[in-house]
């Protein structure tokens, strides 16, 4: 916390007022209405992990100089202050009206640096201007999406006085807000909004098909009735990236109805949402659609509600409870996978109860676990029914059943590489049963998709690619993957959208559209694992640093305590989507494990390809 706002190498005090929510309302209402006179003074800054500080602004007191008038604006900007109302007290009337700062959140490393335009350098001048300095790191734009950014940022703040008053004010700015990262930290959380996907569903408990969640992350202002954000942010639709392959189940043109302008859980955790005229007509299915995709994305914001109804025309229209959302849609991180799989020091298959303590290993059934075939790397499918496993050369790719007696047969893949590391890299699994590998043979480098993990190799078109894939990954929902890309010797991971088309008669065509780096700070990456529905484990390097283990979310942003103790020369990372589920990693000292987060165990000397299902 604490912005920095500099002028010529100073550093300025925060002028804010700070409120604890513990030392309740009546405190929380005087700090609300702070006199607008009188000297600013310094607050301590508040660590990022204390959620019950509240900053309130400061209005700009009488005959305030603009350098004043700039630094108590941007201070107003990291405040908690819903609508930016003392905000726009620092700008004229008319600055105020075309303001509108939900646009765009611009992220700077430290809080902008004000530098004196060349206007106003009279003493008895009636306008001035400043030009804010910084360097970006990323920006929120107006639908709340996080994309990292980097270069100069340069925005012009003008400045007038009033001619009767003879106050100081802004007249002319940009558009959206800025701030520093540390002040981001504290004013913003990542959550995920929730929508369905367009082509993918997945088993129910009964043998139905479900439809399939998808996370759409998005950062909303964590002290500012985020509840409400997001109900509202559900109802406008996926960010436009997403939006391609999901869909959602509120009718268009759904809403809160006007005046609505916060919403409360009861003393039972049930949040009734009122809806629009648009959603009257609406059939109990699709209600119950339309609740899950509520109930799951505020349970991603608080555990506080555990139940939504929806209502419009005067009429509940549906209830959905936790319990019931599991069968009306399924979610990768409510599927438990049965086991950790890795390979032994013999190249076998091995695998270990999953989240259970017990850390028995016995080989997996079937061929791959009983050294027919020495392996190098294997996916298992998502129902634990098959696996796919590259021969140790890397040539050959095998498809068997996890059942005993099955037989490894012909292999389904060869690559004509001629080392090792230009072969297959390891397969994943997606949550239709078909079967994602790239083969890195430097005159040939595909990703191809087997459907079901069988019959002819489909090449999927990656437009935009720009690289040599190192390494796949699938998420749960079916509609993201993951890639370790390399090029010129530098190992980034990227995200992709996948979409499918409608191809030829007898294949569908598969493209990975928009591919977006998710760890625009790392120069090395070696190893990665979803490790929840937006979220991944990576293991890599900064430019001259050390290998260090983190979560990343998908959009490029880093959560809240993601760095995880470090490991050196990592071959693989294995995480679930439930983020309950323990971390397992491979190196030089073999399988490894990280309960509770107290520190990484070794389990087993030799070992190598640690993974879960998928």
């Amino acid at each position: 916390m604490g912005a920095e706002w500099r002028e010529g190498g100073t550093r300025r005090t925060p002028g804010r007022a700070v409120a604890y929510a513990t030392c309740g309302v009546v405190l929380l209402a005087g700090c609300a209405s702070m006199p607008d006179s009188g000297d600013l003074r310094g607050v301590e800054s508040t660590p990022r992990q204390d959620t019950q500080v509240r900053v309130f602004a400061m209005p700009p007191r009488d005959d305030a100089q603009p350098l004043e008038i700039v630094q108590g604006f941007l201070e107003a900007l990291t405040s908690d202050d819903p609508g930016y109302a003392t905000a726009r007290q620092y700008l004229t009337e008319k600055a105020a009206q075309k303001w509108e700062p939900e646009r765009s959140t611009t992220v700077l490393t430290d809080g902008p640096a004000t530098d004196a335009g060349p206007t106003g350098t009279r003493d008895d001048a009636d306008d001035y201007s400043y030009t804010l300095t910084g360097t970006r790191v990323a920006t929120v734009d107006a639908q709340q999406s996080y994309a990292p950014a980097s270069g100069e940022y340069g925005q012009v703040v003008h400045l007038s006085r009033d001619k009767k008053n003879g106050q100081w004010r802004i007249d002319a700015l940009p558009q959206g807000v800025v701030m520093g990262k540390s002040d981001f930290q504290r004013n913003y959380v990542s959550v995920n909004k929730y929508y369905f996907a367009s082509n993918t569903t997945a088993d129910g408990s009964d043998g139905s098909r479900q439809p399939m969640a998808v996370a759409d992350p998005v950062y909303v202002r964590e002290r500012v009735d985020p509840m409400t954000q997001m109900v509202r942010s559900v109802l406008t639709g996926p960010t436009s990236w997403l939006r391609p392959v999901v869909r959602s189940s509120f009718p268009t043109g759904t809403a809160l109805p006007k005046g609505v302008t916060a919403l409360t859980p009861d003393d039972q955790n049930k949040l009734t949402v009122p809806l629009n005229d648009k959603a009257v007509h609406i059939g109990q299915g699709k209600c119950d659609e339309m609740a899950a995709q509520l109930l799951f994305s505020l349970r991603s914001l608080t555990p506080a509600v555990d139940e939504i109804a929806l209502r419009a025309g005067g009429t509940q229209l549906c209830s959905l409870t936790e319990e019931r959302a599991a069968a009306v849609a399924a979610r990768g991180s409510e599927t438990n996978p049965g086991y950790l799989y890795f390979i032994d020091g013999q190249h076998r298959l091995e695998r270990m109860t999953s989240g259970s303590g017990n850390t028995k290993a016995d080989p997996v059934p079937g061929a791959l676990g009983d050294g027919a075939k020495a392996l190098r790397s294997v996916a298992v499918s998502r129902d634990e029914h098959s696996a796919a496993g590259v021969a140790l050369d890397g040539k050959a790719l095998y498809v068997t059943s996890t059942v005993s007696g099955s037989s490894i047969g012909d292999p389904v893949l060869q690559s004509k590489g001629k080392t090792e590391t230009d072969r297959l890299t390891t397969p994943s699994w997606d949550t239709q049963g078909d079967l994602w590998v790239a083969d890195r043979d430097p005159a040939a480098p595909r990703l191809l998709l087997l459907e079901k993990g069988a019959g002819q190799p489909l090449e999927v078109l990656t437009p935009g690619l720009d690289g040599r894939i190192n390494a796949v990954r699938v998420a749960a929902d079916g509609v993201r993957i993951a890639l370790i890309v390399d090029k010129g010797g530098k190992q980034s991971l990227f995200i992709g959208r996948i979409e499918r088309g409608q191809g030829n008669a007898e294949q569908a065509s598969v493209s990975l559209q928009e591919l977006r780096s998710a760890t625009p700070e790392l120069e090395q990456v070696t190893a990665m694992s979803w490790a929840g529905d937006s979220r991944l484990v990576v293991v890599g390097r900064e430019a001259g640093g050390v290998q260090q283990v983190q979560y990343m979310q998908c959009d490029g942003s880093v959560p809240e305590a993601g760095t995880l103790p470090g490991l050196t020369e990592v071959t693989s990372i294995a995480a679930s989507e439930d983020s309950e589920i323990p971390l397992f990693a491979t190196s030089k000292e073999g399988l490894l494990w990280l309960p509770g987060g107290s520190g990484w165990r070794t389990l087993k000397e030799t070992a190598s390809a640690a993974f879960y299902p998928g």
